[in-house]
C-alpha cells in the first residue's frame, strides 16, 4: 500500500488527482497540468515533494565518509551551501543523483530520489563503516518538503520569513523560522526557475502549505503536481533517474562528468572505473532533440538515421508547453551528437524529423 504524504488531506481538499509513485501516494495534478506548468513559468507553483528521502550524515568524519561514498568533493562545500552529486557503483554506473547540504561543520543532509531511498541509505551506511566517527541516520519520516518555484517565489516566501532572500544564493540554504517553527530554507529546485525548497517537520507541513498558499494568493500561486514537474524539468534538461540516469550509465555518458572530482584527495567508490571512462569518448552520449511537428517522442522510442538505422533511443520526451514544439533527451551514437544533426524519431512506426540541439531547451530570463 502506498504511503500518503503528510499533506494528503490538503491535496484531497484541493481535488488533486493522485498517482502511486515510488511507494508514495502523490498528487499528479490538481486542475490542468498545462495550467500548472504555465503558472510555474509565469508566476509560481507550489509543490509537495515529501516523497524525497532525507538522510543525515553527522560526526567528525562526516565529510570524509561522503568524499569516499560519493563522486563529489563534499569536504570543500562550505557551511550553508549545497552540492549536486552522484552515488555510483564500482563500475561507475549511477545509483542515484543527490543534493547534499552542508548544515554545519560536522553535519550534512543528503536528499535522495524516492525510488532509490533504500539503495542510497544502504550504500551510505555500508560505505561509512570505515569511518567510525560518522553516523548515517534516515530522517525521511521526520521531514516534509514543500517547494515554491517560479518568478514570484521570492516575493511569496519573503512574506513568511525574516531570512535575507536577496543574499541567499542558488544552491545555498539557511535555517529560519516560519510562524515560530524551524524550517530549512534552500534556494534549490527542479524546474529551471528561481525557487525555494522548504524542509520542515512532517506535522507542520499542512500549516506551512496553507501559509504559503495565503501568501501566494495575490501572486497567482498555483498548486502543482508531479506531471508538470516532469515537463518543467525536461525543458530545463535536468536528468531524471530511471530515464537519463541508470546503473548502466556513467555520469560521463550523461554529459555530467563535471560532477566527478577525480582530483579530490583519497579514494572513492567507482574512482578507477570513472577515471578510465574519462579517458575515452563514450559510444553513446546524451543529447537534446527538438521536433518540428506536434508529435512527441516518448521514453523508449528509437532514434534513427534518415535511412532507418537505429542510433539510440529517447529517454524523456514531451510537447513543450513553453516552447510549443516537441523536445526530447536521448542517448545516441557519439558520431551523431553534433548540434544541427538531423535525425528521426520512430513514433509508433512513423518517422518524425528531429534535430540535435544544445541544452537546456528553456532558460529563464535574467
Amino acid at each position: 500500500m502506498s504511503t500518503p504524504s503528510p499533506l494528503h488531506a490538503v491535496h484531497e481538499q484541493l481535488g488533486a488527482q493522485f498517482t502511486d509513485f515510488a511507494g508514495w501516494r502523490m498528487p499528479v495534478k490538481y486542475t490542468s497540468e498545462l495550467a500548472e506548468h504555465h503558472a510555474v513559468r509565469r508566476t509560481a507553483g507550489l509543490f509537495d515533494l515529501s516523497h524525497m528521502a532525507e538522510i543525515d550524515i553527522t560526526g567528525e568524519q562526516a565529510a570524509a565518509a561522503l568524499d569516499y561514498a560519493l563522486v563529489g568533493n563534499l569536504s570543500a562545500v562550505k557551511i550553508g551551501r549545497a552540492r549536486y552529486t552522484m552515488l555510483c557503483q564500482e563500475d561507475g554506473g549511477v545509483l542515484d543523483d543527490l543534493v547534499v547540504y552542508r548544515l554545519a561543520e560536522r553535519r550534512f543532509l543528503v536528499v535522495a530520489n524516492a525510488a532509490n531511498a533504500a539503495t542510497v541509505l544502504a550504500a551510505l551506511t555500508a560505505r561509512a563503516e570505515g569511518f567510525p566517527e560518522a553516523t548515517v541516520t534516515d530522517r525521511s519520516a521526520e521531514y516534509a518538503l514543500i517547494a515554491v518555484q517560479g518568478p514570484r517565489s521570492a516575493a511569496i516566501v519573503g512574506k513568511l520569513t525574516d531570512a535575507e532572500l536577496s543574499a541567499l544564493r542558488y544552491y545555498a540554504s539557511t535555517p529560519t523560522q516560519i510562524d515560530g517553527t524551524d524550517v530549512l530554507l534552500a534556494r534549490t529546485g527542479y524546474t529551471g526557475e528561481d525557487g525555494f525548497e522548504l524542509y520542515c517537520a512532517a506535522d507542520f507541513a499542512p500549516h506551512l502549505w496553507n501559509l504559503l498558499s495565503t501568501a501566494g494568493a495575490e501572486h497567482e500561486l498555483h498548486a502543482a503536481g508531479l506531471a508538470c514537474r516532469d515537463t518543467l524539468r525536461l525543458e530545463a534538461a535536468m536528468p531524471l533517474y530511471g530515464n537519463e540516469l541508470t546503473a548502466d550509465r556513467t555520469p560521463f555518458e550523461a554529459g555530467l562528468g563535471r560532477v566527478v572530482k577525480l582530483d579530490k584527495p583519497g579514494e572513492f567508490v567507482g574512482k578507477a572505473a570513472l577515471a578510465e571512462r574519462a579517458r575515452v569518448e563514450p559510444e553513446r552520449t546524451l543529447v537534446g532533440l527538438t521536433g518540428s511537428g506536434r508529435r512527441a517522442a516518448r521514453h523508449g522510442y528509437p532514434v534513427c538515421a534518415s535511412d532507418g538505422t537505429q542510433l539510440g533511443e529517447i529517454t524523456s520526451g514531451a510537447l513543450s508547453p513553453t516552447l510549443g514544439h516537441p523536445v526530447a533527451l536521448a542517448y545516441v551514437a557519439a558520431s551523431s551528437a553534433t548540434p544541427g544533426t538531423e535525425l528521426v524519431a520512430d513514433i509508433r512506426g512513423r518517422h518524425e524529423p528531429y534535430t540535435v540541439v544544445p541544452t537546456p531547451f528553456y532558460r529563464r530570463p535574467n
